[in-house]
C-alpha cells in the first residue's frame, strides 16, 4: 500500500449533522486518526483546501445566526484556531479560483458571491438563481464561473466581467444557460486535458451532461438507471466515475467528442459497478492511492485504482459524509513551517456586505504571497490571453478577447461621457466665478465713486 513516487497524502471528511461534528483526518497510508478539528457541519460541496495551507468550510445554517451565515477557515498547522467570517446570509456550496485568489459561493436564495481571499473584500454579489446552488466551479483558467442550481440551470458568467467594478448590469456577465437538466445540479467537473474546454454535469435526473465551455453547447448526454449524485473524474481524465442514489459507482469510459451519437442510455452491462456502501454517494475524489469515496452510510471507502476492491474503509461515527478531500500529508507538520514562510498564503476574514467603490474604479487590487499590489489590468489580462493560447485555450482566449474588446469600449464610452460631464460642471463654475468676480468688481466701483462723491461733498 505504500505510496511509490508521490507524496504521503492525508484523507478530510466531514458531515452536515451539526457544529458538534467537526472534521475529522486520517493517515490514507496506515488509515491512522491524526486529528480531530471541532465545530463544523459543512453542507454538500462546502469546503475545500486553499494553497495546502487552509481548510476552509461553509457551516449550515441550523444553529446559527438568525439570517445570517458562517465560513470557517482553519490553517492546517493551527486547527484549533479558525479564522471566522459571518456572510450575510448562509453560504452552501463554495469553490476556489485555480490560483487561491478568490472564493466564491452560493446561497439558498440564489445569490453568488465573490471574494478575494487575501484581504476578505467581497468583489461581487448577484441574484445568480431562482433556486437555490447547489455547485460551483471555477474554470481551469479561471476565466469563467460555473454554477448549477436546483431546478437544474447551470450557468457560465464571465469573470473578467463580473470583477468589472463598474459593470452594474450583472446580466452582460452571463456567458450562458442551460435548463437541459430535469432535477437538481450535483455536480459539476472541468476537462483540463480538453482542447475544445469542456466542462461536465450530473444531476439527481439520472444523467451526466458534457458542454462546450465556451459556447454552451450540449455535448453529449450519458443517461443511468438511477439518480446521480456525485462525479470526479479519474487523474488521466479518461474514465467518469459516477455515484449513484442507491451507492453503487459507475465506471464510464470518457469520449468527448468521439461518439456519432451524442445521447445514449448506459446500461448496466457497459458499466463497470463498485458495490461498497450502503447509502447514498455523497461525494468522489481521487487520491495516488485510488478513488476514494463517501456516503451517507457514515462511511469513506478507499478503492484500488487497479483491482477496483476497498482497501480501506473509514468509520466517520458521526452522521453523514458531506465532503471528503485529499490534502498531503506534510501540510500537517509543524516542522515544516520555516519552510513555507516565503510563500505563506494570507486568508482575511470575508466581508458581509460589499465596501463601497473607491476612486480606482475599473481596478480590483489584491495581494498575494509576497503582499504587493497586483491589478487586474489589460498589461495582465494580455497576458493571461497570450498564457491560453499557448496552452491551447483557443476558444476561451477568442471569447476572453471579445469581451475585453467590449470591455474596454464600453469603459472608454463611460469616461467619455464623465469627461464631457465633467468639463461641462468646469465651464459652468467658471463662468460662475466670472460673473461673481465681475459683480464684485462692479461693487466695488460704486463703493469707490460714492466714497469719492461723499469726499468731494465733504471738503471745504
Amino acid at each position: 500500500m505504500a505510496q511509490v513516487g508521490s507524496e504521503r497524502e492525508a484523507l478530510v471528511a466531514c458531515s452536515d449533522r451539526n457544529l458538534g461534528t467537526g472534521i475529522d483526518i486520517w493517515d490514507l497510508q496506515t488509515g491512522d486518526h491524526l486529528t480531530h478539528i471541532s465545530t463544523c457541519a459543512s453542507p454538500p460541496h462546502g469546503l475545500l483546501c486553499l494553497k495546502d495551507q487552509f481548510l476552509v468550510a461553509s457551516q449550515v445554517n441550523k444553529h446559527g445566526s438568525v439570517g445570517g451565515g458562517a465560513v470557517f477557515a482553519w490553517h492546517l498547522n493551527k486547527p484549533q484556531s479558525p479564522i471566522l467570517s459571518y456572510p450575510i446570509e448562509a453560504i452552501g456550496p463554495i469553490c476556489c479560483s485555480m490560483d487561491g485568489v478568490y472564493l466564491a459561493g452560493g446561497a439558498a436564495s440564489g445569490n453568488a458571491y465573490i471574494w478575494e481571499v487575501a484581504s476578505g473584500r467581497l468583489l461581487k454579489t448577484w441574484h445568480a438563481h431562482q433556486t437555490s446552488l447547489k455547485c460551483m466551479v471555477f474554470s481551469n483558467d479561471d476565466s469563467f464561473l460555473i454554477s448549477g442550481s436546483g431546478d437544474g440551470m447551470i450557468c457560465v458568467w464571465s469573470m473578467i466581467s463580473l470583477l468589472d467594478v463598474e459593470n452594474i448590469e450583472v446580466s452582460s456577465s452571463l456567458l450562458h444557460y442551460s435548463l437541459e437538466h430535469k432535477s437538481s445540479i450535483s455536480g459539476l467537473l472541468t476537462v483540463s486535458g480538453s482542447s475544445n474546454s469542456t466542462f461536465l454535469s450530473s444531476s439527481l435526473d439520472a444523467t451526466c451532461k458534457a458542454w462546450d465551455l465556451a459556447s454552451g453547447r450540449l455535448v453529449q448526454t450519458q443517461e443511468y438507471q438511477q439518480a446521480i449524485t456525485a462525479i470526479t473524474l479519474h487523474p488521466t481524465e479518461q474514465f467518469l466515475f459516477a455515484g449513484s442514489k442507491d451507492g453503487r459507482i459507475f465506471i464510464s469510459e470518457v469520449n468527448i467528442g468521439l461518439m456519432d451519437e451524442p445521447f445514449g442510455v448506459l446500461e448496466e452491462d457497459q458499466l463497470v459497478i463498485l458495490e461498497g456502501h450502503k447509502g447514498s454517494i455523497t461525494a468522489l475524489t481521487f487520491s495516488a492511492l485510488g478513488l476514494i469515496s463517501a456516503s451517507e452510510d457514515s462511511t469513506v471507502c478507499l478503492w484500488d485504482a487497479s483491482s477496483w476492491t476497498t482497501m480501506l474503509r473509514f468509520n466517520y461515527h458521526k452522521g453523514p459524509v458531506t465532503n471528503v478531500l485529499v490534502i498531503p500529508y506534510s501540510s500537517l507538520l509543524p516542522s515544516l513551517n520555516h519552510q513555507r514562510n516565503q510563500h505563506q498564503f494570507r486568508v482575511s476574514v470575508l466581508e458581509k456586505c460589499p465596501q463601497p467603490a473607491n476612486l480606482s474604479k475599473g481596478t480590483v487590487t489584491f495581494l498575494r504571497d509576497n503582499e504587493t499590489s497586483v491589478d487586474f489590468s489589460t498589461s495582465s489580462l494580455n497576458r493571461q490571453i497570450f498564457e491560453m493560447e499557448q496552452e491551447e485555450y483557443t476558444s476561451a482566449a477568442l471569447q476572453m478577447k471579445l469581451e475585453t474588446s467590449i470591455n474596454h469600449r464600453m469603459w472608454a464610452t463611460r469616461m467619455t461621457k464623465h469627461v464631457m460631464e465633467m468639463n461641462k460642471h468646469l465651464q459652468t463654475h467658471l463662468v460662475d466665478l466670472m460673473q461673481t468676480r465681475l459683480l464684485r468688481n462692479t461693487e466695488n466701483d460704486s463703493a469707490t465713486t460714492r466714497k469719492n462723491k461723499k469726499h468731494k461733498i465733504t471738503t471745504p
